[in-house]
């Protein structure tokens, strides 16, 4: 069924329910013809249907509700009062109206009637005539035959439907819900019996259960369009409020999600609409000096993948401007400037989600409150779903947020951990993992003290489920790698991965999600509750909440403001040269190559003290020394060299040489950093040439060292005691 069929079929649903109300209304006019409510209902309903059969081109459809309408309005303005003809005319009217609703349904158009009889009696009663005979109009050619009146019957399309309250439709969904638990624990029942006959009527009860929960949640679908129709209005007048030239795209209408979903996602892309609108666009000079046409271009996309439902809001506007979302973050004491300054653009432009931010120079009817995008995330995660933003300068944005289908009942892998099950929503599930004895002990690696796990040259930041949630465990202990077999959850949450370590991987299975108390919605890490199949409860996971709480992901939404999150998200770096050196204990470290002056080797007999601190003499200056291994706390290489190796770092004219073990290599590549929770003097870690590389950054650690003190600006420097 094309778009604009399924647009006639609404049209000729609501029209017949409307035609039945209608006859009763103005029945009852009759009795109580000073009813205003009433008189105003029945003009709605032909005013209703004037408009839709304009737009959808039933041309003789909209000249006989046209003139009905006119003589509607003067009733209605208190122009002309009821009389016995007028209720009459109406009521052909109707019949005239239903007669042409059964032309479209049967064959698409709105037939050969055009009723010129009825026109013109209700013309003439509009203008104030008396009907010239009290015979039933329709007794000539073209009209509807005279007699007892036609019965008020529904169109074959109206016949199909029926209008059902949504609170029934829900407790329908709580009953099927309830049905699956109990077909589930006679499921696990059937697999320790013997009886054939009880198996395969347990196997019956399966198969109608899962059709039956078909069918309920096909009767909960929406399609996404009767969220989109209200966009053109909005986009218009916005472009007009702004004085700006956008015109709407919008594909994939039909994509249908629960009703439940559809609720909880009006508010969100309202407010991405209107923040493209306000912030995304240009005005038309600006476009048109760029080389871009006047008129902007704002895209919906919606589609099923992977069993959610991915919905696309781009614009080609100005973009993000990253360095003015820096300047605005620090302003609002969002973050820090220092925090500001690690920042790569797709970490600024994740600031626009942060509470109470928005780049807005005044408060406007349409932004400016800093409540919109925070708004969009908190409520698309409230329902399961993450939302992404992309931005390129100058060229646009794109906003992809991922929902679920149906939050009622999910597929969900179930997994134990310290004799207790969890529910893991299997829409956030990337794969399994299994690590046996000495394979596992081979290919986890602690950075930092945290267990990491490299999968396909991916450094990948381990959770213990056990430990995220106070359990006990014998797996995976925080100060060591793991005596046994380790089982990996790799899940995604809010664009990263991570993995989550449990004890046992259970199975997958259809679960009825439970909400949890209002004693227990607070705690991050769960998102609900349910009912397995041996009657016990299993707790389901927050995936995001979870990464949050174990420091895996940012969390910029509940932080006082000032403080930053993250130990490990992963942030792609441009490509760029790097200088890899080692430290004494082996440690591997890089620093970009651009901050490196020279590489030099003093020998141990050349090192002098200055206020009680090592230095060279260099260039005609005192170059201060900082041993990394000492100063970052790494146990020193066994005995003393005899040669230094030092690299120079440069900057602003000032230098300083960092003392390391060897030189390893100069290399190109584009690096996938892993931030740490606290950067310090690591700013977060890599892998390089196959290893796990710590990055770390000299301005942090120079800023640090105040041991050190640089006298001059041009001369010589000289270290001398703080």
């Amino acid at each position: 069924m094309s778009e604009m069929d399924e647009i006639i079929r609404e049209f000729l649903v609501e029209s017949a329910e409307g035609l039945d109300q209608l006859d009763r209304n103005l029945v009852a006019l009759e009795q109580r013809p000073g009813d205003a409510e009433l008189l105003a209902g029945i003009f709605r309903c032909i005013h209703t249907i004037k408009g839709t059969s304009g737009f959808l081109g039933f041309g003789k459809l909209e000249s006989v509700t046209h003139v009905g309408e006119s003589l509607l309005s003067d009733l209605r303005d208190g122009k002309k009062a009821l009389t016995p003809e007028i209720t009459s005319a109406l009521l052909q009217l109707v019949d005239a109206v239903r007669s042409i609703l059964s032309a479209v349904e049967a064959t698409g158009t709105d037939g050969e009637q055009t009723f010129p009889e009825l026109i013109a009696l209700l013309t003439r009663l509009q203008q104030g005539e008396a009907a010239p005979t009290t015979e039933p109009v329709g007794a000539t050619a073209g009209a509807a035959p005279a007699g007892d009146p036609p019965e008020a019957r529904g169109s074959a399309a109206s016949d199909s439907n029926i209008r059902v309250d949504v609170a029934l439709l829900d407790k329908l969904m709580n009953l099927v819900g309830e049905l699956v638990l109990a077909r589930n624990q006679i499921l696990q029942f059937s697999t320790s019996q013997a009886d054939a006959a009880f198996v395969a009527t347990t196997q019956r009860l399966n198969l109608i259960t899962t059709e039956l929960q078909e069918g309920v949640m096909k009767t909960r679908m929406q399609p996404i369009g009767g969220v989109w129709a209200k966009f053109p209005r909005v986009v218009r007048d916005l472009a007009l409020a702004c004085r700006k030239q956008v015109r709407i795209e919008m594909e994939g209408e039909e994509t249908e999600l629960d009703k439940t979903i559809i609720e909880a996602i009006k508010d969100p892309l309202t407010h991405i609409v209107r923040n493209a609108m306000d912030h995304g666009f240009e005005l038309p000079a600006d476009r048109v000096s760029r080389g871009k046409p006047a008129e902007g271009r704002l895209s919906l996309r919606a589609y099923h993948e992977g069993g959610q439902v991915n919905i696309e809001i781009s614009d080609d506007g100005a973009g993000i401007n990253a360095e003015r979302v820096k300047a605005k973050a620090i302003q609002k004491g969002i973050v820090t400037a220092d925090q500001a300054a690690r920042m790569g653009e797709r970490e600024l432009a994740l600031l626009v989600f942060a509470p109470g931010f928005s780049t807005a120079e005044q408060v406007s009817n349409i932004s400016g409150r800093g409540v919109g995008m925070d708004v969009v995330r908190t409520n698309v995660e409230k329902i399961g779903g993450s939302v992404d933003i992309q931005s390129v300068a100058g060229q646009g944005t794109t906003l992809k947020i991922k929902i679920p289908l149906t939050l009622a009942i999910i597929p969900a892998l179930t997994v134990t951990t310290a004799g207790d099950r969890f529910a893991i929503p299997q829409v956030s599930l990337l794969e399994l993992v299994r690590l046996e004895g000495a394979e596992a002990t081979r290919e986890l690696e602690m950075v930092h003290g945290a267990p990491v796990y490299r999968l396909r040259d991916r450094l990948l930041p381990l959770v213990n489920l056990a430990h995220a949630l106070n359990l006990q465990t014998a797996f995976l202990a925080p100060d060591g790698p793991p005596t046994d077999a380790v089982n990996i959850v790799v899940l995604q949450a809010d664009a990263h991965s991570f993995g989550l370590v449990v004890d046992e991987i259970n199975d997958t299975e259809e679960i009825v999600v439970k909400p949890l108390g209002k004693q227990l919605k607070g705690i991050a890490a769960y998102a609900g509750a349910t009912i397995m199949g041996d009657g016990r409860v299993a707790l389901i996971l927050d995936v995001l909440g979870l990464a949050q709480r174990a420091g895996v992901i940012a969390e910029h939404r509940d932080r006082p403001h000032g403080e930053t999150g993250a130990s490990a998200p992963a942030v792609a770096v441009e490509r760029q040269m790097l200088l890899l050196f080692r430290l004494g204990d082996g440690r591997r470290m890089a620093i970009p190559l651009s901050q490196v002056a020279r590489l030099e080797e003093f020998p141990r007999a050349s090192v002098e003290w200055a206020g009680g601190h090592p230095t060279v003499q260099y260039r005609d200056r005192l170059l201060p020394l900082i041993h990394l291994a000492e100063r970052l706390g790494d146990a020193p290489a066994g005995g003393a060299p005899d040669l230094l190796r030092v690299v120079v770092y440069s900057h602003e004219g000032r230098d300083v040489g960092l003392v390391v073990e060897n030189i390893v290599d100069i290399v190109e590549e584009t690096l996938t950093v892993h931030r740490r929770r606290h950067p310090g003097v690591v700013q977060g870690t890599a892998v390089i040439q196959g290893k796990v590389t710590d990055l770390l950054d000299v301005r942090a650690l120079i800023d640090g060292a105040e041991d050190l003190l640089f006298v001059g600006t041009g001369g010589p420097f000289v270290a001398v005691g703080a």
